[in-house]
């Protein structure tokens, strides 16, 4: 038997396995068992499953010595690396983001480091959302008694004479709508909406047909000091991210903290109080200010401070000037997406000049976000020559020819542009790889 029909039975059995394992993840008695093992201080070390998503790319990569690399590395072992990121809790792909759910997958697929994007309640409780008002694409808040607090009711669709859509449905419910208890007592659903929707429940859908809501069933809205406590029992490493403010919400954060200063300190404030160790948090911003804010004012907390980039294109990228300023700041780390940090040159991908210049300038580079595009095949390949790329891979369209070729993206990232970690919305993917290359 070949090496690659090895690799492909041991993809299938893994198949088989994971359809069993995940189902039940929400629900698994975790001290009588499953996929969780407590110590005698009741932190839990996972047995890391990467389930057969990775097999799956490995399966669809060009033939090639990266390809046959991989291959190898089929029987395992796999283990919990810092390399791999879970973006909004890592189980992002199918579980909705930001739950206990989605955290426990992420840390059973590997992930090192999770995400809770820190927002606020209107009783100054900081909880895990990626938005301060997302609540009506991210939980059942529409179809319960709270939607009467939420900042702008919901509204249903209008169709013309003819059933054109004249005006889409639309809604705006904001954690800081709400008390930590009300929020609390949500439950979470994949991030979607639907348009054309005439009732709540209607606009509860829409959810991306490369996503599914089979495990959206009531998961479990996290404050972030529970994340806290949760990634400190699943002995994971902790990425929060101080969300900006939403100007159409009802209260402001100046409303609620009194300033972005006093925002910014709230969330330090919770490692500090819970007696996590600087060296194992990695809070990040978009906000420029929040990061000098940690550099200056909480020096240990500051020196893994990470400066998101909201560039949607090349254009509007910092220059090589600029990161040398923010280097000269005291800012460390740098997180672009992806696309930021690749080029295509003669059909490879290759580092950009973005990536050359941040490292140039002595910064250390995490990026973002892998396994949240759908498959490329589908969904970047098709818009070749269109006016609107994918979003992931805009820079490296001319480079890619199949789903495994996110594996080859990985690779590039890890090897020539030497970025600390990769976010992703299905840990397992960056997992296998990391593993099988022997990254921390």
């Amino acid at each position: 038997m070949s090496t690659k029909q090895k690799f492909t039975l041991k993809a299938a059995a893994l198949l088989v396995l994971t359809s069993c394992l995940f189902p039940a993840l929400s629900n698994a008695d975790h001290d009588k068992g499953g996929g969780w093992k407590h110590d005698d201080n009741n932190n839990s070390k996972a047995q890391v499953q990467v389930g057969p998503r990775p097999f799956y790319l490995v399966n669809k990569m060009t033939d090639g010595p990266l390809k046959r690399k991989l291959e190898k590395c089929g029987s395992g072992p796999f283990y919990k690396t810092n390399f791999s990121i879970g973006h909004r809790g890592g189980g992002t792909l199918q579980f909705p983001e930001h739950t206990k759910e989605s955290h426990e997958a992420g840390a059973l697929m590997g992930a090192g480091i999770q995400e809770c994007d820190v927002t606020f309640t209107k009783d100054k409780n900081l909880v895990c959302r990626h938005d301060q008002c997302d609540l009506h694409t991210t939980t059942n808040i529409l179809t319960t008694p709270l939607a009467a607090k939420c900042s702008k009711p919901f509204t249903p669709a209008q169709f013309d004479a003819s059933g054109k859509l004249i005006k889409a449905a639309s809604a705006l419910c904001c954690a800081s709508d709400l008390t930590v208890d009300e929020f609390k007592s949500l439950k979470g659903k994949m991030d979607a909406s639907n348009p054309n929707a005439t009732t709540a429940q209607q606009y509860q859908g829409g959810t991306a047909n490369w996503r599914t809501d089979l495990y959206a069933t009531g998961a479990t809205l996290l404050t972030h000091k529970e994340s806290i406590a949760l990634l400190k029992k699943l002995g994971s490493n902790y990425t929060p991210e101080l969300k900006g403010p939403n100007r159409a919400a009802t209260l402001q954060v100046e409303n609620v903290f009194g300033s972005q200063a006093a925002y910014a300190q709230a969330m330090i404030n919770d490692y500090k109080a819970a007696g996590i160790s600087p060296k194992k948090v990695w809070a990040q911003s978009f906000n420029k200010e929040d990061v000098l804010y940690w550099v200056q004012n909480e020096p240990k907390f500051g020196k893994q401070a990470v400066y998101l980039d909201d560039a949607n294109r090349p254009a509007d990228l910092p220059s090589a000037t600029e990161l040398q300023g923010y280097a000269n700041e005291g800012i460390n780390i740098v997180a672009p997406p992806m696309w930021a940090l690749l080029a295509a040159e003669n059909g490879k991908i290759v580092p950009s000049q973005y990536a050359w210049d941040a490292k140039l300038a002595g910064l250390d580079i995490i990026t973002w976000t892998l396994e949240r595009s759908g498959r490329i095949v589908e969904d970047v390949l098709v818009t070749k020559g269109t006016a609107s790329p994918s979003f992931y891979y805009q820079t490296s369209l001319d480079a890619l020819q199949n789903d495994g070729d996110q594996m080859t993206t990985l690779d590039v990232l890890a090897k020539k542009v030497g970025v600390l970690g990769v976010f992703s919305d299905w840990s397992g993917t960056v997992s296998y790889y990391a593993s099988c290359m022997g990254l921390k």
